[in-house]
């Protein structure tokens, strides 16, 4: 998760000076002499932005998307395709019929047939926080992707087309009228949204697509969409090249992607992936500095996201067993652990606990069996015709509160046990996508809960840039308990009532008064309700900050005045000062 955290940017939520400097032309002289290929970068999400370089005219250009090392253990195992199965006769022929996997030819012309009519354009006006200055948004911005229509009226696009959207607008192939499109649901975990259009005008003559299968590996996919260098609906013909859990650049989470060979690039996010006549996925990502490596979200992934919106009205996440693996490849290793020789699976070495796992498991247990599918020394399970794919793909599957059957080896036994799966939540954000950030302000110190987008403001090179301390607390360390926040002080205001203090800034607070400190919200009731004449607040480090308390609630008011902000605190907490208030007033009469 390290390597995959450093490399994760968005093109979606660049400014357009950001934007205009990503961009590589792609018509380049070949180079002199043949060379060592370079290490591949990162992978970027696909939502094109309005430059004012490109208004000017055509520009053929591409902006990256997402990869890095797999975080998760193991990875995808036979990149070769499945082998041609002869022709038989008779009864061997319909036996083999039934056994051969179907595959779908796509023709690019039925393609764009049937995209015609389902296919939009997707305009996005967006606005993200600034987390340096947490009262306040970014400059306004806009952005194109593609979408497509589904049964029920609905449109399927990419959660980075409308991440932190004000307003968003769709326009159908033909039309030169937008219309403007509600968000209904947003994954950003899966980068999935569900769009709806309340126009009766706008769906007159729009077909709905279906959804289909994995493709095979070798198997042609058309890629339908809106990409820079024009206007109206493009069309790029590629073959499937591998299957794999991969890194979404969106989300920073491990899920299954198709790699396709179809170029694709800023603009095609969210547009279809069609095999024969039907989806076969989401076009959100490619291959920075690679020709032609493109990524596509898998029908499952999509089934999962959508069944879940109609199943409880909202988004309900993926699913998480809540452990960290280690293979057991080493012969040495297994036998310390009392494996068989026919035995296979994975050691538990670290178990969150939030899970439910934490009850169910113990360290040094050897998971064998996933719902009674084998698991491999290399964490990697059977998938499809000869091909192979990490175990953590099962586990995502699963919708929450379900269960799963475990079988594990532990001290030289074999048990079998029953645990519930359920998303869980790190203890440091890492996306805060279509909300505002939490901050409260006292006396000039400004207090926020520790996330990756904030670490993120420190430039692409974060992870050197940021404060290494609060950088590896936000990549490593697990929650004790829910609600649990790394509260820290991300900058001092400066006033009379702080000169001293200001080169304590970037320190988890780990005390007010005493009393450890669970998360924002209590470390606001706690200074709210403070009835000494001190307030302490003791910070990593082993610092520590004393105000005279009525001094320094005196002094808040200065602070936000001179500087223009207009609350204290973020509206999260201004409405559970309310509700704390309104409790105290109603146990009080």
């Amino acid at each position: 998760m390290l390597a995959a955290a450093r490399s994760l940017r968005r093109l979606s939520s660049s400014s357009p000076s950001t934007s205009v400097r990503s961009l590589r032309r792609l018509l380049r002289p070949p180079p002199p002499s043949p060379s060592p290929p370079p290490p591949l970068p990162p992978l970027r999400t696909l939502t094109r932005a309005l430059l004012p370089g490109l208004a000017a005219g055509p520009r053929f250009s591409t902006a990256s998307c997402s990869s890095s090392p797999l975080s998760r253990l193991g990875g995808c195992g036979n990149p070769q395709g499945a082998p041609a199965i002869p022709e038989a006769e008779g009864d061997e022929a319909e036996e083999a019929d039934e056994e051969a996997p179907v595959r779908h030819d796509t023709d690019a012309y039925a393609a764009v047939e049937l995209a015609l009519d389902s296919v939009v354009k997707v305009f996005t006006v967006s606005s993200s926080p600034n987390y340096f200055l947490p009262w306040q948004n970014k400059a306004q911005r806009e952005s194109m992707g593609s979408g497509f229509v589904i049964p029920g009226k609905r449109i399927v696009t990419n959660a980075h087309v409308v991440a932190d959207h004000t307003f968003v607008l769709v326009r159908k192939h033909g039309s030169p009228t937008k219309y403007k499109a509600e968000v209904q649901a947003v994954g950003h975990e899966c980068d999935l949204a569900l769009l709806t259009v309340e126009s009766e005008e706008f769906w007159d003559g729009m077909n709905s697509l279906e959804l289909g299968d994995i493709p095979f590996l070798q198997e042609a996919v058309a890629v339908v969409g809106y990409p820079q260098g024009g206007d109206n609906i493009s069309v790029t013909k590629g073959v499937v090249s591998r299957v794999e859990p991969t890194q979404y650049a969106h989300g920073a989470t491990q899920l299954m992607a198709i790699q396709i060979d179809a170029a694709i690039n800023p603009g095609n996010s969210g547009g279809p992936a069609i095999m024969g006549d039907k989806v076969a996925g989401v076009a959100f990502q490619n291959l920075s500095g690679a020709e032609n490596i493109g990524y596509i979200i898998p029908v499952p992934i999509i089934k999962r996201f959508i069944s879940g919106v109609e199943e409880s009205g909202k988004y309900s996440g993926f699913c998480s067993l809540g452990i960290s693996c280690q293979a057991t490849e080493n012969i040495q290793l297994r036998e310390c652990f009392g494996m068989r020789p026919e035995m296979t699976g994975v050691l538990v070495s670290r178990i969150n606990p939030l899970s439910d796992a934490y009850r169910i498991l113990k360290k040094d247990d050897i998971l064998l069996e996933f719902d009674g599918v084998p698991i491999a020394n290399d964490g990697t399970v059977p998938f499809r015709n000869r091909e192979r794919i990490t175990f953590d793909h099962l586990v995502s599957m699963k919708k929450p509160e379900e269960t799963a059957v475990l079988k594990v080896l532990r001290d030289g036994k074999e048990q079998e046990l029953s645990v519930t799966l359920r998303p869980l939540q790190p203890l440091v954000p890492v996306h805060q996508f279509d909300k505002l950030p939490s901050y409260y302000i006292f006396a000039g110190f400004v207090f926020i809960p520790l996330t990756q987008p904030y670490l993120h403001e420190f430039g692409e090179d974060w992870y050197n840039a940021s404060p290494r301390r609060l950088c590896e607390r936000a990549l490593r360390e697990l929650p004790k308990k829910g609600g649990e926040q790394l509260v820290i002080l991300s900058q001092v205001l400066m006033d009379d009532i702080n000169v001293g203090y200001e080169r304590l800034a970037e320190l988890q607070v780990k005390k007010v008064n005493g009393v450890e400190v669970e998360n924002l919200k209590q470390l606001c009731s706690l200074v709210e309700g403070c009835t000494e004449e001190n307030l302490r607040f003791d910070l990593d480090d082993e610092r520590v900050i004393v105000l005279k308390y009525q001094n320094a609630r005196l002094a808040t008011s200065r602070v936000l005045k001179r500087h223009r902000i207009p609350s204290a605190m973020s509206s999260d907490l201004v409405e559970e000062q309310a509700a704390n208030g309104e409790m105290e007033a109603s146990c009080t009469s």
